[in-house]
């Protein structure tokens, strides 16, 4: 019997650079990615089933009456979630897998699933995060100012994770590192090793 995978949730506000850093420590390191599902419409470049599974309304919210999501919330008037069975299936593997996910899908996991461990990825200042928001060029000025409100929830909430990095300009390949090292004490843990003392005298 495989010993289950572990779970690890990354959130953080738009413009906190948690894409990119997904990315590179999954080049680092060999973590499953779950792949969340919204209605939002796709940004150039992006693939579905890739980036995210893009649905339509009608679509995610028979998902929803079907229980065949994790966690969902509605974000900048679309819904953002996270398909409940290959999560499942993932760590029942022995495999561990991240969720990058909002913060309110994020408190809906934990409170599922308490052994979660929460990392919340934090920008170093207002100013550098609108900058970074207003450098994608791909929102109206009205969708700007909606995430930047979004923010301040979400910021306000990072006191219910388990850790928080802050992604410093150009600070991309030390943030990735940062969440490395959480992963790595994480796998150390003794509530996670119980067998040890099993196996020591087999």
């Amino acid at each position: 019997m495989n010993k289950k995978g572990l779970l690890f949730i990354i959130s953080g506000p738009a413009g906190s650079g948690k894409g990119t850093i997904v990315s590179r420590v999954r080049e680092l390191a060999p973590f499953e990615f779950s792949v969340s599902a919204t209605t939002r419409n796709p940004r150039p470049g992006e693939i579905d089933g890739v980036h995210y599974h893009f649905l339509t309304k009608e679509q995610f919210e028979e998902k929803i009456h079907a229980g065949e999501m994790l966690e969902h919330a509605k974000y900048s008037s679309n819904y953002y979630g996270t398909p409940k069975a290959p999560v499942e299936k993932i760590l029942n593997e022995g495999k561990n897998i991240i969720l990058e996910i909002e913060v309110q899908g994020a408190l809906q996991v934990k409170e599922k699933m308490p052994e979660a461990v929460m990392i919340f990825i934090m920008p170093p200042n207002y100013e550098t995060l609108l900058s970074r928001i207003r450098g994608r060029g791909t929102e109206t000025e009205e969708v700007i100012q909606e995430r930047m409100k979004q923010s301040h929830f979400e910021i306000d909430h990072f006191g219910n994770y388990d850790y928080v990095v802050v992604n410093e300009t150009n600070g991309i390949e030390k943030a990735a590192e940062d969440i490395l090292s959480i992963m790595r004490v994480e796998n150390l843990r003794t509530l996670r090793n119980g067998d040890l003392a099993e196996k020591f005298y087999k």
